[in-house]
C-alpha cells in the first residue's frame, strides 16, 4: 500500500508542476488519505491520475466542502466514476459508494460534519453549565445515499456523546425543522440537496430555534468541523455514549396538527368541494404529509401516480425543481385531462412549492415565485382584518418578511394594510432568526413552552408583546405562514394555496383574474430571474472574478437610465426597518432612475451567478382597467428582456476586459 502512496504521490508532484493540478488539491488529496479507513480513496484516485483526468481530479479535491446558505451541498455522484466508487454495482445503478474528493458529499464529509457539530454542541452546553447530554433530530430526503448518510451521522454522533433521534424515512425539511423545536433538541440535521439534480446531496444544519444555522453559530460549527481532518476519532466511553431512537408517526400527527391551524376560513375550504386540485411530490417527501393533510381538511385532489413515490433518479423529470416548467408538465397534463383548476407541486425536501392554474381563457398558466407570495400576502393579511384578528388598533405589531430580491409588490401590499414589511438577505434562515427575535421579545415568564402553545395562545402574546408574524416568502418559491416551522414550508403553502384558490373559486373567479385585481389595484410589478453557471474550479474562479468586478466597477448607466443608488452588501453598513444590521454578503443592488431594480449574487447552493430583474409600474389614479393592465404588462415584460440582453452583454465584456 505504502509503495502505492509513494507513487501516487509522486505523480501528483509532476501534475502540480506542469499546472495540471492546484497546489490545495494536492493538499487535499493527502489529507484524505492520511486518515482513510477504506482503500477506495486511494484506488480512485489512483485511476483518475493514470488517466490523468486531473480537471476531475481538481473538481473533486480543490476545496473543502464549507457552508452555504444552509450546511453542505456537492456531487455525491462523481461525473467521472471510478471502478472502485462504482463497486459491484452495474452501469445504470447508483454506484456502490459516493464520490471520493474533499469536495464531494460523502462518508468523509458526513463523518467530519457530523463530530464538529457534536463537539460544538457539546461545548455549547459547558458554556450554558447544561449536564444533560445535547440531542439531535435526523431527517433524509429519497436521494441517493440520502438514508446511508442519515445511519452514518446518528452513529458518529452517538459514539460522540449525543442522543439521537431518527425519521424512519424520509421527511421533509419543514418537519425537521417542527420537530428541532417540538422535542426540544439541540440541533437538526437533514440530508438532501433539496431541488439538485440527482448527483447532489447535501448536509443542513439546523439549531435548538429550528432555524437554519447564523452567526455566530455557523462560524463556530465550521472552525469545529476545519479542525477535523480524518474519519477516525476515539469514541466516548460506552456509558457516555449517547442513544440512537427512531421517530416518525407521533410527530407527523404533532406536525399536521399546527398545519391545519394555517387555514384561515375553515367554512369556505368545506364548502369548496367544486376546487379541483392536482398535486405531485417529484418523487420526494411531500407525498409523506400533503396528501393526509388535504384528505383531513376535506380538499378535492389527485395525486400524479407516477410521480407519488420516492425515487432518487427523479425519473419522470429533467429537474426536480417546482420552479421550472418542466418538472410540472405530468401534473399541467393530468389537470388538462380531469379539468382541475389548480397544480401544486413540491421539491423532493418539500420546502418549496410551485403552482399553475387554470386561467380564464382556460388554459393552464404557470405563476412565478413572486406571483404566488404575492397571492399569499394580500389573501393572508385581507382574511386576518376580515376575522377580526387584525385591526387598526393591533397592526402595527403585525409583519410580513421577504428577501431584498423578492417582489416589492409585497411590500406594497404590506404598506397599504399597515403592516410593517422587513427584508432580509437570501436564505431562508435569515427569516428564521427574525422569528426568534420576536418570541425572544415575548417576556420569558409568559413564553415558558412556546413551542408547545396552541397557535391561538402564541399569536395573542405576539399581538400583545412582540411581533405577529403573518407570511414570509423569497421570489425562489419559499413560502411560510406562521412561525411554528423556522424555514420554508412547502407542506404549509400547498394547503394555504388551495385556500387562496379555493376563495376565488368562491367569488367565480380564476385565480389570475384574483392576481389581476391584485395588480389593478397596486400596480403591475414583474421580476425576471436568470444565472450565469460557472463549474468547478475554474468556474468558481470565474464567479468570484465577476462578483468583484460589479463591486470594484459597478454600473452607472443601463439602457440609458442612470444608476441612482448602490447598495453593495459586502463593504456597505446596511440596516433593515427594524434597525438590525443586515449580514455581510457578496451581493450588489442596483437603483435605476426609471424605477427599475438589479441585484446580483453567487448562489449559495449552485455553481451559478445569479441576477434579479425588477420593473413596475403604478396606477396615478384610482386602478388599471384591464386594457391599461394588459398594455403595461407587454411593456414591462418587454423592458426585462432587453435588460437581461444588456447583462449579459455587460458580462462577457467584464470576462474580456479583466
Amino acid at each position: 500500500m505504502s509503495a502505492e502512496v509513494d507513487e501516487l504521490d509522486s505523480s501528483i508532484e509532476r501534475a502540480v508542476a506542469r499546472g495540471q493540478l492546484m497546489q490545495s488539491t494536492a493538499k487535499n488529496i493527502r489529507t484524505l488519505l492520511s486518515g482513510a479507513q477504506t482503500d477506495i480513496y486511494l484506488r480512485s484516485v489512483n485511476e483518475l491520475a493514470s488517466r490523468a483526468a486531473w480537471p476531475e481530479v481538481n473538481d473533486r479535491f480543490y476545496q473543502t466542502l464549507a457552508f452555504g446558505t444552509g450546511g453542505l451541498r456537492g456531487r455525491t455522484i462523481a461525473k467521472m466514476v471510478t471502478a472502485a466508487e462504482r463497486g459491484n454495482a452495474n452501469e445504470d445503478e447508483r454506484p456502490q459508494f459516493p464520490c471520493v474528493g474533499t469536495n464531494a458529499m460523502n462518508f468523509f464529509n458526513i463523518n467530519r460534519a457530523t463530530q464538529g457539530l457534536v463537539a460544538y454542541l457539546h461545548d455549547c452546553n459547558r458554556r450554558e453549565k447544561i449536564s444533560a447530554r445535547p440531542r439531535l433530530v435526523i431527517a433524509h430526503d429519497p436521494r441517493f445515499f440520502s438514508k446511508e448518510f442519515a445511519e452514518l451521522a446518528a452513529k458518529v454522533a452517538a459514539k460522540n456523546g449525543c442522543d439521537t433521534c431518527v425519521f424512519e424515512g424520509p421527511r421533509s425539511v419543514p418537519e425537521l425543522s417542527f420537530t428541532v423545536r417540538y422535542l426540544k433538541a439541540s440541533a437538526g440535521i437533514v440530508i438532501t440537496a433539496s431541488h439538485n439534480p440527482p448527483y447532489d446531496n447535501g448536509y443542513k444544519v439546523y439549531f435548538s430555534d429550528g432555524a437554519q444555522v447564523i452567526e455566530p453559530h455557523a462560524s463556530g460549527i465550521i472552525a469545529k468541523v476545519n479542525a477535523i481532518t480524518t474519519e477516525s476519532f476515539t469514541p466516548v466511553s460506552k456509558d457516555q455514549q449517547g442513544k440512537v431512537s427512531t421517530i416518525g408517526k407521533d410527530i407527523d400527527q404533532a406536525y399536521m396538527r399546527r398545519l391545519e391551524t394555517l387555514i384561515l376560513d375553515p367554512l369556505m375550504i368545506r364548502e369548496a368541494k367544486l376546487l379541483r386540485i392536482i398535486y405531485t411530490p417529484l418523487h420526494g417527501t411531500g407525498s409523506v404529509i400533503i396528501k393526509p393533510i388535504l384528505t383531513r381538511l376535506g380538499f378535492n385532489f389527485q395525486v400524479v401516480p407516477e410521480q407519488d413515490r420516492f425515487d432518487g433518479r427523479f425519473p419522470t423529470v429533467k429537474s426536480p425543481n417546482p420552479e421550472n416548467a418542466e418538472a410540472l408538465t405530468m401534473a399541467i397534463n393530468l389537470a388538462q385531462k380531469e379539468d382541475a383548476d389548480l397544480v401544486v407541486a413540491t421539491d423532493p425536501d418539500c420546502d418549496r412549492m410551485g403552482a399553475a392554474v387554470r386561467a380564464k381563457d382556460g388554459q393552464m398558466k404557470l405563476l412565478s415565485g413572486n406571483q404566488t407570495g404575492s397571492l399569499l400576502a394580500w389573501y393572508r393579511i385581507k382574511t386576518l382584518f376580515d376575522k377580526g384578528v387584525l385591526n387598526t388598533h393591533n397592526v402595527s405589531r403585525a409583519v410580513i418578511i421577504k428577501t431584498f430580491v423578492t417582489t416589492d409588490l409585497q411590500k406594497a401590499i404590506a404598506d397599504y394594510y399597515g403592516l410593517r414589511c422587513v427584508e432580509t438577505l437570501t436564505g431562508f434562515k435569515y427569516i428564521g432568526a427574525k422569528l426568534g427575535k420576536y418570541e425572544r421579545a415575548i417576556p420569558e415568564q409568559l413564553r415558558q413552552n412556546y413551542a408547545h402553545l396552541t397557535e391561538h395562545e402564541t399569536r395573542r402574546l405576539r399581538l400583545a408583546h412582540s411581533s405577529f408574524y403573518v407570511f414570509g416568502g423569497e421570489e425562489s418559491y419559499g413560502y411560510s405562514g406562521a412561525d411554528f416551522v423556522r424555514d420554508k414550508d412547502g407542506n404549509g403553502a400547498v394547503i394555504m394555496f388551495c385556500e387562496v384558490a379555493a376563495y376565488a373559486k368562491s367569488r367565480g373567479q380564476t385565480v389570475d383574474e384574483l392576481l389581476d385585481e391584485i395588480f389593478a389595484q397596486f400596480g403591475y410589478f414583474a421580476e425576471k430571474t436568470n444565472a450565469l453557471v460557472f463549474e468547478g474550479a475554474e468556474g468558481a474562479n470565474k464567479i468570484a472574478r465577476l462578483i468583484e468586478s460589479y463591486s470594484a466597477s459597478p454600473f452607472l448607466e443601463v439602457l440609458g437610465s442612470r444608476v441612482i443608488g448602490i447598495k453593495n452588501f459586502e463593504r456597505d453598513m446596511v440596516e433593515d426597518v427594524e434597525g438590525d444590521l443586515v449580514p455581510k454578503e457578496k451581493m450588489s443592488i442596483f437603483e435605476l432612475e426609471d424605477g427599475t431594480r438589479i441585484a446580483v449574487r453567487p448562489s449559495g447552493t449552485e455553481p451559478k451567478i445569479k441576477y434579479y430583474l425588477f420593473a413596475q409600474c403604478r396606477p396615478e389614479n384610482g386602478k388599471f382597467d384591464p386594457a391599461e393592465l394588459t398594455r403595461i404588462k407587454a411593456q414591462v415584460g418587454e423592458k426585462l428582456d432587453r435588460l437581461w440582453d444588456w447583462l449579459q452583454k455587460d458580462a462577457e465584456d467584464r470576462f474580456r476586459m479583466g
